[in-house]
């Protein structure tokens, strides 16, 4: 065998850049660079000029109307020596009014009516009445959405903000929240549900809150029954409605309820994820409150289609869970004398 003799290795021709052809590669890689220059730039602007979530809203739950008085020196609202700020803290009733981000024409149709329009008025109803008032609203991830109430909050001073989502599926859990933060915020004989499309009269609200009781463990509404709905396709499904059977407990109408503190300081107690929810926020409350030693106590009252002598709550039931056009009828319900002017006690019969 032939020895074995390497082939000769061929030099290679030196690599050599045209000066025209490095000049374009510098310019390529400058272009380049210009424009990821320019997209930082622009980045960084609409980040800083984008709108924020107002960070006031993400802290636990707040009351503005307390922390506007206290921040404020608000004691010469009304004028000098007209209102009490040194009050006791408690009052009789708490009365959340829950409300929602699309409802902003409810709310000023309320202010306009039976609710007062400006902190000075809010005050003056607590003294009047012993009860306290706050539009009840959650959190949501929309920006804008989130700095249009702040602008509403720091313009009327009437909102109790709770750290939930806003939704309406979420709506037990929005009662549950309220309640707890309630509980936390005010101290109060009872704590009332209400929602932003009911004519209420303060005054009879008050007066009924104010009735000695034997049971210190109360739930006042429009009690019913009904049929529970397990059919996905109807309007008032109830996905756990094989717990309950064919008809609901005894439980008060949504629109307004009462319940008192006794009450409310066991729901506080509990842990979130202890209570069962169903699908509606009413037939929730009362599942909590056929698992406790509570009395029922009926009032139709709460509950009246028209304005009367005695009626607490005028909403259109049974057509509409309140108001059926809560915005106009609102405001025809408040020019009607029975509705607005009436005396808080219908007048005794001289019999």
């Amino acid at each position: 065998m032939a020895p074995y003799t390497p082939k000769p290795v061929k030099p290679q021709r030196p690599i050599s850049y045209h000066p025209s052809s490095l000049s374009t590669l510098l310019l390529a890689f400058s272009i380049f660079s210009l424009i990821i220059g320019i997209f930082g730039i622009s980045f960084s602007l609409y980040a800083l000029r984008r709108p924020q979530p107002a960070p006031i809203f993400r802290c636990r739950s707040r009351d503005s109307l307390r922390e506007f008085v206290a921040l404020s020196g608000a004691r010469k609202l009304g004028g000098a020596g007209e209102l009490d700020y040194h009050r006791p803290k408690r009052v009789l009733g708490f009365v959340g009014i829950q409300t929602t981000f699309g409802s902003g024409d409810r709310r000023d149709a309320l202010r306009s009516t039976w609710l007062a329009s400006d902190p000075d008025g809010l005050l003056r109803l607590e003294q009047a009445t012993g009860l306290a008032f706050r539009f009840v609203i959650g959190r949501s991830k929309d920006a804008h959405k989130m700095a249009m109430l702040k602008k509403e909050v720091e313009k009327y001073r009437d909102f109790m903000l709770i750290d939930v989502d806003e939704e309406y599926s979420n709506l037990p859990y929005k009662t549950l929240a309220y309640l707890k933060a309630a509980y936390e915020l005010f101290e109060a004989d009872y704590y009332v549900k209400a929602d932003d499309d009911i004519y209420l009269r303060p005054d009879r609200l008050a007066t009924l809150l104010a009735k000695e009781r034997t049971h210190s463990r109360t739930y006042i509404g429009c009690m019913k029954k009904g049929p529970v709905v397990t059919d996905p396709k109807m309007k008032w499904y109830e996905p756990s409605g094989h717990l309950v059977g064919n008809e609901y407990f005894w439980h008060a109408y949504g629109p307004i309820y009462i319940l008192s503190a006794d009450l409310v300081a066991s729901i506080a107690a509990t842990k979130n994820d202890s209570l069962r929810m169903f699908n509606h926020e009413d037939v929730t409350i009362g599942s909590w409150m056929l698992a406790m030693n509570v009395h029922h106590e009926d009032n139709r009252a709460m509950c009246d289609p028209q304005c009367t002598a005695t009626s607490i709550a005028v909403w259109d039931i049974p057509k509409c869970s309140g108001l059926c056009h809560p915005v106009s009828k609102l405001k025809q319900l408040h020019q009607i004398n029975m509705c607005s002017k009436s005396p808080t006690l219908p007048p005794e019969d001289d019999e």
